[in-house]
């Protein structure tokens, strides 16, 4: 068993805002580079395919939500995931009820 912080190096918190209702999108140069199979920042880079949340994330890859934010952040500093805009007071009521389904989804999947 590897202790949480032995994978994010210490670390505690994601160099970048990152709220668990956020989504994420890959960019297409995180294909250049060689993920390790056994590596869990292979594990979120292969998740983010769908466009999830940083808390559905944590639950597919089965790691701490502080862990997989740690390593969220690092992706983005590296430029192979962007964050999507999360919800604001303008946001329509369309993207409050995606919102609530992702949530829902999110929960049944654990």
């Amino acid at each position: 068993m590897v202790r949480p912080y032995a994978l994010t190096s210490g670390r505690t918190r994601a160099k970048v805002d990152l709220p668990v209702e956020a989504t994420l999108q890959l960019d297409p140069s995180v294909w250049d580079q060689t993920w390790s199979e056994d590596d869990l920042t292979a594990r979120i880079v292969a998740v983010c395919e769908a466009t999830p949340s940083v808390a559905e994330v944590s639950a597919k890859v089965g790691a701490p939500l502080g862990v997989v934010r740690v390593l969220i952040g690092d992706l983005i500093e590296s430029g192979y995931l962007k964050v999507q805009a999360t919800l604001t007071d303008h946001s329509s009521t369309g993207e409050r009820h995606d919102l609530i389904e992702r949530t829902l989804r999110g929960l049944r999947a654990i």
